[in-house]
């Protein structure tokens, strides 16, 4: 007899599973032909669980300890294998150690852009990653879903099966919370405790999985987060005026200033012309500039040492939807009727008054909803003109 067949014919009376790499989920123990012989010693280290299956049937289950395989603490096995009155002969059976730790290194992210619909910047496709933490639950489950019949199951085997998992929850969670960009990236812990949710509910009865922990980040389009440092929000390409009033003038500042990047990257696209009317947008800005930063040197030149006056200008409270808005001035409250967002029925309010009134009956302000004067009519084209005044009289002869 060989050395091989003689070590292969010997009873298998220890079994345990020494792994410390943390990547590893589970482990067949490896007894090739032999028998675990009547009172083997059983070792289940801290982290571990021990699972006996039977021809293919989950059989008895031992958390950490060290036990002592016999007929009294193997009932299910016991019952497979028809011991009624215990055994004294070795016993086969399959030998499965699980890793319960939690794995913590599983990175995931969205393969393709999730489109968004946004009421700021209409249609926008975001991307998201982060890092999930799992651990098996369900050893069951795992060992019938999972394992099957492979030796072992590494982490890396089961990591794009979650990846796919999430980026599908992350997508379904999207659509089903509406919220516009801003908002998904104001709330992306509270919306990481939701996929984790969305995913643990797809993954617990399916594969024995527990999701303990998943991070997210959000990542935007570089022209929408661009947009977002400048200031611009809702409602200023629409010409809204009630909560961007003070971003009009710096969005159109950035947008000359991006055709003047625009044109200096692109100095043969429009011939003479273009050149004229890059020279042009150039002067202009720094005109404007100018008058700008002169401006600013006039008022903290005249800044009073003690506080500015109170404002003078009368100004109101706007009824939008069921709720008091303002108050705005009347230049302010202007735009808005120019935008269609006051119209003459809507009820204001200012200091001074008893109640609320519609705007078109306040003297303040009727001149905003007056109608322009008719044109004067068209002149008549067979008509005579009018004679032409008489030439001076010629002056005297010295």
């Amino acid at each position: 007899m060989g050395l091989m067949d003689k070590l292969k014919g010997e009873l298998v009376d220890i079994i345990e599973w020494i792994d410390d790499s943390r990547s590893t989920l589970a482990w067949r123990f490896p007894r090739y032909q032999n028998e675990i012989k009547n009172g083997a010693q059983l070792i289940v280290r801290e982290g571990q669980e021990a699972v006996f299956v039977y021809r293919g049937a989950l059989a008895d289950r031992f958390g950490p300890g060290h036990y002592e395989l016999k007929s009294e603490n193997l009932p299910i096995l016991s019952t497979l294998q028809g011991w009624k009155h215990g055994f004294d002969s070795p016993f086969r059976s399959e030998v499965y150690f699980i890793n319960t730790r939690p794995v913590t290194d599983l990175r995931w992210g969205t393969p393709t852009p999730v489109t968004v619909r946004d009421p700021d910047f209409k249609m926008v496709q975001v991307r998201a990653n982060g890092l999930c933490v799992i651990k098996i639950e369900d050893a069951e489950i795992f060992l019938k879903e999972v394992i099957g019949t492979d030796s072992s199951v590494e982490v890396d085997e089961i990591s794009e099966l979650l990846r796919r998992v999430i980026t599908t929850a992350f997508s379904d969670m999207i659509l089903e919370t509406k919220l516009g960009v801003i908002d998904l990236q104001g709330r992306q812990v509270e919306l990481s405790a939701k996929l984790r949710e969305y995913v643990d509910d797809r993954v617990d009865d399916e594969y024995g999985l527990s999701v303990q922990d998943i991070t997210m980040t959000i990542s935007l389009p570089e022209e929408i987060t661009a947009a977002m440092t400048r200031g611009v929000a809702r409602g200023v390409e629409e010409g809204g005026f009630l909560d961007n009033v003070g971003d009009l003038d710096r969005y159109s500042q950035a947008k000359q200033a991006d055709a003047m990047v625009a044109a200096a990257n692109n100095p043969g696209g429009g011939g003479a012309m273009g050149d004229m009317m890059g020279m042009g947008m150039g002067i202009a800005m720094a005109n404007q500039m100018a008058n700008q930063m002169t401006g600013m040197g006039q008022q903290q030149s005249q800044q009073p040492a003690g506080p500015p006056p109170l404002p003078a200008a009368q100004t109101f409270h706007v009824e939008m939807n069921g709720q008091a808005q303002g108050p705005f001035t009347i230049a302010q409250i202007q735009a808005g009727v120019a935008s269609g967002q006051v119209t003459p029925q809507a009820l204001v309010w200012s200091a001074g008054m008893a109640e609320w009134q519609q705007a078109g009956t306040v003297e303040a302000l009727k001149p905003l909803f007056a109608a322009p004067p008719p044109l004067p009519p068209a002149p008549d084209a067979g008509a005579t003109p009018p004679p032409a005044p008489p030439a001076p009289p010629a002056p005297p002869a010295s």
